[in-house]
């Protein structure tokens, strides 16, 4: 349960304070737990990260945004799809996109999925302003990177980059392992912004164990889940009836500076 709100901003800005979104983190959050989970299992599922009103307007944005562009892949290339890109195929050219993609991902690495980008650099990211940008801001933040580290036991943490994601039915993300060289990364994270999901409507965090079994986590509202990197994991194909888009901001914690 939330019991208070604890702006862990370094600096007040007022720009935030106009607009109603500065997130603070939850003091309640258990950080001794928390790393001793991430120790046991790599892995860690942290519930109520914010407090519920920057939780809100974050679900409330990303909802209400037509700016998304559809991610695909086709090896290593990455083709980025407006909303009104798309509205103009015609059916032909709509299931030819549908049979590539199925194909690809039958047997590589594939994904489908929409996004919105968020810039590295901190510039950027206070001049685009949106809340999306301040929550990226707001985890590379000293103190909240001092909890990132103190939870991760990764003192080489530097910043959090990030992307808002929106999984729609037939969107999905094949098994990865998320190390690139170069990209320095020390830990994925997904921050949930999803409500009242059901198991059956698939967009499940999927994490492939060495026996070949698998672990999952269903989407689920203001929690923060961090796992280590290389981990080889996948996003389940979310279902043609879910009553919802999978909504998140996900990203990576990086060693060194944007």
């Amino acid at each position: 349960m939330w019991r208070g709100r604890l702006s862990l901003r370094p600096r007040p800005n007022i720009a935030d304070a106009v607009n109603g979104f500065a997130p603070s983190l939850n003091p309640a959050l258990d950080w001794s737990r928390l790393a001793e989970a991430y120790r046991r299992d790599g892995r860690v599922r942290i519930d109520d990260l914010l407090d519920p009103a920057s939780a809100d307007e974050l679900e409330r944005v990303l909802l209400a945004s037509d700016a998304w562009l559809q991610m695909v892949n086709s090896g290593d290339k990455l083709f980025e799809l407006s909303r009104e890109v798309r509205a103009s195929f015609d059916a032909d050219r709509s299931a030819a996109l549908q049979a590539a993609v199925d194909e690809a991902a039958r047997w590589g690495f594939q994904y489908r999925y929409e996004a919105l980008r968020v810039p590295d650099a901190p510039a950027e990211r206070s001049a685009a302003g949106r809340p999306i940008d301040r929550f990226a801001a707001f985890l590379s933040s000293e103190p909240v990177l001092r909890f990132l580290q103190a939870v991760t036991g990764q003192a080489a943490i530097g910043f959090a980059d990030a992307q808002a994601t929106r999984y729609n039915p037939g969107d999905f993300l094949t098994g990865h392992d998320d190390e690139v060289a170069g990209k320095n990364r020390v830990a994925a994270y997904v921050y949930g912004l999803t409500r009242r999901w059901r198991v059956e409507w698939g967009g499940l965090l999927l994490f492939h164990e060495s026996d070949g079994q698998v672990s999952g986590l269903v989407p689920a509202f203001n929690s923060l889940t961090l796992f280590s990197v290389p981990q080889p994991h996948s996003v389940s194909i979310v279902t043609s009836f879910a009553g919802a888009p999978r909504l998140s901001i996900t990203g990576w914690l990086r060693a060194g500076q944007p």
